[in-house]
């Protein structure tokens, strides 16, 4: 036990000045289950240690950060370790990568229903199905932490602490909010390395980000799809190619039979890789209005423009671009997207309203009376039913 508060306290200590994410006030602090899923490479591990920092006293030795990849797992169980912790006084044990440690779930259960005073946080995979796990979906809260937004991005450049905004604000008062974010900063100048770049936190890192994401990229699909799914390893290879062969056209619409006859796998596969990729956030599916999963999408993007540049370097389509950060940071707004009549225009359902937009680059003439809202790139501040493509990287 001492050596993991010796671990705990160095971390936490050595955390430096992370970046407030949002997430941490969007957490119902009461609970006593808090599960954050994520993508790899986001930001996890440096969400619980801020949470430590936070909320915790360190000489209190009351909250303690612990993660499944040490060897100590293969030999004691989690609910002997936590049942330890909370007799010596703990009251909130932080779990990093609960996925590493076999059955994890019912421990889990066994923890809150015997420990009743000890509060758990624990991160995991999006590919992770909470809602499905009978012994924990009743009583867990899980909340998503996504990358960086493109308001975050810009805050950390700039030193800036420009606020959120929500789609409704955005619709309705672009031409305010735009007025304002322009006197404190030129979001312009930063967009396209935000695209490039600015996705992923490690993009703070002294290291070469593409080759970084990329391997993160093969990390995702060897321990966030196979190892979760339980998918044979000899299986890698056809899903790596999957993923590549998919980059090379997004947004494009797929042609199921041709991708089953190049990676040499079912028809069916292919359907059931496509939803494990979205999952694991390294791709995103675009369905038209009244179809879902397990239909076949109509057209397949990228997640994000960051994984558009580092797997294929050198032949980004800057109108794959917009429309591939339109509907990240739409997607991460819990708005729900559909696909439009045409090419770049997406239905996008939010609560209760519903809105189309047509996703651009130019400085679109505005139509006030048209139903339809243009986002265009190179645009500060808009007009009418013309919004600038940045303001949408603002709703998180």
């Amino acid at each position: 036990m001492e050596s993991f508060f010796r671990t705990h306290k160095y971390l936490v200590e050595h955390l430096g000045d992370p970046v407030d994410r949002r997430l941490m006030d969007e957490v119902d602090l009461d609970h006593r289950l808090i599960g954050i899923k994520g993508t790899r490479g986001v930001g996890k591990t440096t969400f619980l240690l801020q949470y430590a920092k936070k909320f915790s006293d360190l000489d209190k030795r009351d909250c303690l950060y612990i993660n499944m990849n040490n060897f100590s797992f293969t030999c004691r169980t989690l609910y002997d370790f936590a049942e330890e912790f909370y007799f010596k006084g703990g009251k909130t044990l932080l779990i990093d990568q609960i996925f590493k440690y076999p059955g994890w779930a019912p421990e889990l259960r066994q923890c809150y229903d015997k420990l009743t005073d000890l509060k758990i946080v624990f991160t995991g995979s999006t590919v992770m199905q909470l809602h499905e796990s009978p012994d924990i979906a009743p009583i867990v809260k899980h909340y998503n932490i996504r990358g960086f937004s493109f308001r975050e991005f810009l805050n950390i450049t700039t030193g800036s602490n420009l606020e959120s905004v929500s789609l409704d604000d955005i619709i309705h008062r672009h031409e305010e909010i735009a007025s304002k974010i322009c006197s404190k900063v030129k979001p312009l100048a930063y967009f396209r390395d935000y695209l490039h770049h600015g996705y992923y936190p490690f993009f703070l890192e002294q290291r070469n980000f593409s080759e970084n994401l990329l391997k993160t990229a093969n990390m995702m699909l060897e321990i966030d799809i196979l190892f979760i799914r339980q998918i044979e390893q000899s299986y890698l290879s056809k899903l790596r190619k999957l993923l590549y062969l998919l980059s090379l056209t997004a947004p494009g619409k797929p042609n199921i039979s041709q991708l089953s006859v190049e990676c040499e796998i079912s028809r069916a596969t292919v359907t059931n890789y496509l939803d494990y990729l979205k999952n694991a956030r390294l791709i995103n599916l675009l369905y038209r209005e009244g179809e879902e999963f397990p239909k076949k999408p109509d057209l397949v993007y990228m997640h994000n423009t960051n994984l558009i540049y580092a797997m294929i370097p050198g032949t980004t389509d800057d109108q794959a671009l917009r429309e591939t950060f339109f509907y990240n940071q739409l997607h991460h707004n819990n708005s729900r997207l559909k696909k439009g009549t045409k090419a770049g225009i997406f239905l996008v359902e939010d609560g209760e309203q519903k809105y189309t937009f047509k996703v651009d680059g130019s400085r679109a003439r505005s139509n006030k009376r048209s139903e339809i809202y243009t986002t265009a790139e190179m645009m500060e501040i808009g007009e009418g039913n013309t919004i600038p493509l940045w303001l949408f990287g603002f709703l998180y």
